[in-house]
């Protein structure tokens, strides 16, 4: 059968259906593909099979989209209802129900590629001085008294950490300075909002930044350079709760810790009430048993001291006996002193003078051993035997002829008497 029917003579064309819709998918074709549209997603949702359907309008008109698995894998970011897109795709004719659809190929949020570039750039240099650098991050207080709070007074942001706090911990006083989230204002007011805080007396002990999700065009100015300078010199920890979970600025990274989400930041900056009360109550029952069982060993001494104060008398005994027992152990080492001391004596009488007998008479014969020796060496025995001793006149001996000169004077020592002689030529 013919999918077109045959010219009538006296009418138009008369299409079949089918035909049409693929005529008009055909037209649109070549016409406008491919196709790049900007719009508002509405009404997005994920089939099991992981393709994606939503719409995409403006004030003006809307038109269903198809984005199947292939292309929907490659998304960097979660789509949600409201976000301004960019996508790129074919106009196609959905053939069962003649439905007009845009295959789409690529999404991304609107204007992201100039400013997710200007992004990556600022992102790039400011981790390179060293804004993002952990080792400079502080850990949060575990018991803030105050928190300072930058959020605009018209955001759903403040109404949620406010909540979350009072919930948690009514007790922390909550310092807000207000500033504009958005819009060309916003980085001035956010920068003077964070130095207001900064000069409170007494300071806060942590501060939260924070604001809804929102396109890359909304969250922008927390992308600003001033604000990420004033957030690292901040003398207290700053928590980041800007956007949703898959939203990141670069106040995001300059921050001490980076919250999901402002309820998050909350939560993360305070500990619940409650949490610190069950701690109170059992360090109380801790100190509690402790102070029983020290009253416990406190009562026992003193039950002891007691008993041995009802019996005097035995502790007397006990003290008299241990004296007689010291008494006894002095007298016995006085006795025996005494008695070496006797017999030292006694020994001394007896051997001292026999000692000193043995002693002079070894002493004596000694002495006169070398009175012997000595009258050997006197030098009168040798001049006796024919000898004689030389002398100048200054009385120092000559032992060599050396010594002496034609003329000189000298003395000779004989057994007898002195000569004086004058020295002739030998």
């Amino acid at each position: 059968m013919n999918e077109i029917s045959e010219n009538s003579p006296s009418g138009p064309r008369v299409w079949r259906v089918g035909a049409l819709c693929r005529a008009v998918a055909d037209a649109l074709d070549a016409r406008f593909n491919p196709v790049t549209v900007r719009g508002e997603i509405s009404g997005f949702s994920r089939a099991s099979s992981g393709h994606c359907y939503f719409s995409l309008k403006d004030e003006a008109g809307q038109l269903r989209c198809a984005m199947f698995r292939r292309a929907a894998s490659l998304l960097d970011f979660n789509p949600r209802d409201g976000d301004q897109v960019e996508v790129r795709g074919r106009l196609a004719v959905y053939e069962p129900r003649g439905d007009l659809q845009l295959v789409v190929e690529s999404l991304r949020r609107a204007g992201q590629g100039a400013l997710f570039e200007q992004f990556l750039q600022r992102k790039a240099r400011l981790e390179a001085e060293g804004l993002f650098d952990p080792a400079r991050k502080r850990p949060l207080p575990m018991m803030p008294t105050r928190i300072g709070l930058v959020t605009s007074l018209g955001a759903a942001a403040l109404h949620d950490v406010v909540t979350a706090l009072r919930r948690r911990a009514p007790h922390i006083e909550v310092a807000l300075a207000p500033a504009a989230v958005q819009g060309a204002q916003a980085p001035a007011e956010l920068v003077a909002a964070l130095h207001a805080l900064y000069a409170l007396a007494p300071a806060p002990d942590v501060i939260l930044l924070v604001r809804g999700g929102g396109s890359i065009e909304d969250l922008w100015a927390f992308n600003d350079e001033a604000l990420a300078r004033t957030i690292v010199k901040s003398p207290v920890p700053v928590v980041s709760g800007v956007g949703h979970e898959t939203d990141f600025t670069i106040a995001d990274f300059c921050a001490d810790v980076r919250a999901p989400t402002p309820t998050a930041a909350a939560e993360l900056a305070a500990s619940p009430q409650m949490l610190w009360l069950e701690a109170l109550d059992l360090i109380d029952e801790r100190l509690g048993d402790a102070l029983d069982r020290r009253l416990d060993v406190l009562g026992q001494q003193l039950d002891l001291a007691a008993s041995r104060l009802g019996r005097p008398s035995g502790l007397v005994a006990r003290q008299r006996l241990g004296l007689a027992h010291q008494a006894q152990r002095l007298h016995y080492a006085v006795v025996s002193k005494t008695e070496r001391l006797a017999h030292a004596q006694r020994a001394l009488q007896d051997e001292l003078p026999l000692k000193l007998a043995r002693s002079l008479a070894q002493r004596r014969d000694r002495l006169e051993r070398i009175g012997d020796r000595l009258q050997l060496l006197d030098p009168a025995l040798v001049l006796q035997r024919g000898y004689a001793w030389l002398t100048d006149e200054e009385g120092h001996a000559i032992t060599s002829a050396r010594q002496l000169a034609p003329g000189d004077a000298v003395r000779a020592r004989l057994a007898d008497g002195t000569v004086a002689m004058t020295v002739d030529a030998g």
